[in-house]
């Protein structure tokens, strides 16, 4: 085979990579939800595919993709770009797309037709087959019914929880044991019973309460520890997030007067607040003045004699002891760094006890090595 034919067959190949890495997934229901299909190539009409008009969110993978209402890409379209889109009905799009076509990674497009960048995910857990973080892997940022249906129920041995709280459960459809993990990482399932036995996963809401019981034993330090002498290389690190302790609730102690006497016991000391304020407000000014300052000093009179009477009759205002508290951050030091790098055109996090440089040391897989 000569050398222009190797060419052009590896351009082919390369071609064909690329055009396969770049794929879009909806779904009928919003946060992935429900029935899909995914495309990696232009499609006029989602009739024929059972979603016209009926996509509520969507998965761009990469490239740009642009979406539009009606078939053979006409009406109002939009520009996704990579990443995951739980509701596009935040972007007008919901329940309205019938065609969809990737655009050239060339292609100059106007801002004003990107609906905006794709939203953050709260939180991602992922899965190792052995302990230690050591091979296959699946992540997810959604919550998974059945683990069935990515190939790796009843596989898990190990897992990195980053961002939110999440709930793993021995059987489909989050029932049997289950068990809450904080962000951090789990070298071993089999330390909290559940070694090979994770079938289903969701996501914590950050506002919902967890009883202690409830909480998997305190995440450990991964191990980064270069093994059997890999090969390592360097990979770009991409954002760094500081992780510190939940909010604290500071409590104090007020001491208030309790509640007052009946409202007889104050009327004669405001009558005689406000004789006597009156009769002090009639000293001053003179004309006009003096009867607005008689008034003035009736009424306020009054308002220091009521006080007088609910404080009198012999015996002191009672007091009692009302707790108050209050939500204040964290003050404690950040419990570790959630680092995303990309490694291959692969986007990778991991958790560390002090914060990276610019790179991180990975081996020939992305997972990071010290």
């Amino acid at each position: 085979m000569n050398t222009k034919l190797k060419i052009m067959l590896a351009l082919a190949g390369l071609a064909a990579a690329t055009q396969a890495a770049a794929q879009v997934t909806f779904y009928e229901g919003e946060r992935f939800g429900g029935r899909s299909f995914t495309t990696a190539r232009d499609v006029r009409n989602f009739g024929r595919n059972g979603l016209n008009d009926g996509a509520a969110s969507a998965v761009v993978q990469g490239n740009r993709w642009e979406v539009c209402e009606e078939v053979r890409f006409g009406g109002s379209c939009m520009v996704l770009r990579p990443g995951r889109y739980p509701s596009l009905a935040s972007m007008g799009l919901d329940n309205g797309i019938s065609s969809v076509r990737a655009i050239d990674r060339n292609a100059r497009i106007d801002d004003s037709r990107y609906p905006g960048p794709p939203p953050r995910a709260q939180g991602q857990i992922t899965f190792y087959e052995r302990e230690g973080f050591q091979g296959r892997s699946f992540s997810t940022e959604e919550q998974v019914a059945n683990f069935e249906r990515f190939g790796f129920n009843d596989r898990a041995s190990s897992v990195v929880v980053t961002g939110e709280r999440w709930e793993i459960c021995e059987n489909a459809g989050f029932n049997g044991r289950c068990v809450v993990l904080r962000p951090g990482q789990y070298a071993s399932l089999g330390a909290m019973g559940l070694n090979d036995r994770v079938s289903s996963v969701r996501i914590v809401s950050g506002d919902r309460r967890i009883d202690d019981y409830r909480y998997a034993p305190a995440p450990v330090a991964a191990d980064y520890r270069r093994r059997n002498d890999e090969r390592l290389y360097e990979a770009t690190v991409t954002s760094v997030r500081a992780v510190v302790g939940p909010p604290e609730q500071r409590c104090w102690i007020d001491r208030e007067q309790a509640a007052a006497p009946s409202r007889n016991n104050a009327i004669p000391g405001a009558i005689a607040g406000a004789v006597i304020g009156g009769i002090l407000g009639h000293q001053v000014g003179n004309g006009r003045g003096n009867d607005v300052a008689t008034v003035g000093g009736a009424v306020a009179g009054g308002v220091v004699g009521a006080n007088i009477g609910r404080n009198s009759g012999g015996q002191p205002a009672e007091t009692q002891d009302v707790k108050r508290c209050e939500s204040v951050p964290s003050q404690a030091a950040t419990q570790f760094w959630d680092v995303t790098y990309t490694f291959r055109g692969q986007e990778h996090r991991m958790q560390v006890t002090a914060p990276p440089g610019p790179t991180v040391t990975v081996n020939a897989q992305g997972e990071p090595r010290a």
